[in-house]
């Protein structure tokens, strides 16, 4: 498998793709609806959504290669769907997986699919010997999908980042490779 960082993580029915300068619009779009950030601190201001692009999406993949955000596409019709993550929970060594769609793909099983393959990625090919989640805690519909991926349940933790200090304690999730690799789950 080659390095999604490169492009081109793919999995039956999804393909991952860098984010450029350029999708600083679609950021936006996906940031600033309501839904999709009902459970994410609310709505992003414009300038928000572009320091993120600049800081938290293009830097990183530099600064740690192999991890990052990147576009979630439909293969089939090249739509982006929105992203898939694969990065430190900020202030932390942690390495979590995550996702971000628009809702018109919710109940699709795509935040599943396309999180079963970053995780295999993650073990099989980058070697992280655990990969966590966390959720806000009113946010079942992503827990769902987080056990469906492979991850167990560990509870709840803080995290003292100013990103995640708002919320408080949030369900905590977590699998070491050498379970998950030879877990039914971990091969769907």
């Amino acid at each position: 498998m080659r390095d999604a960082g490169l492009d081109g993580l793919a999995s039956e029915r999804l393909q991952l793709r860098r984010f450029t300068v350029a999708d600083g619009a679609l950021l936006q779009r996906l940031n600033s609806d309501p839904e999709v950030m009902r459970y994410l601190g609310g709505v992003e201001r414009a300038e928000d959504t572009q320091a993120m692009l600049e800081g938290r999406i293009l830097s990183y993949y530099e600064e740690h290669p192999g991890l990052g955000v990147w576009a979630t596409l439909e293969r089939s019709s090249g739509e982006c769907i929105g992203f898939h993550l694969l990065n430190h929970i900020r202030g932390e060594e942690l390495i979590q997986v995550g996702y971000r769609l628009f809702p018109q793909f919710w109940g699709s099983g795509y935040a599943t699919e396309m999180s079963v393959a970053l995780l295999r990625y993650g073990f099989a090919d980058l070697g992280l010997p655990s990969i966590c989640a966390i959720t806000h805690p009113d946010n079942v519909g992503s827990q769902r999908v987080l056990l469906k991926s492979g991850l167990e349940r560990r509870g709840e933790r803080a995290f003292s980042h100013p990103s995640y200090a708002p919320y408080g304690v949030m369900p905590f999730f977590e699998r070491e490779a050498r379970d998950w690799l030879f877990d039914d789950r971990g091969e769907p």
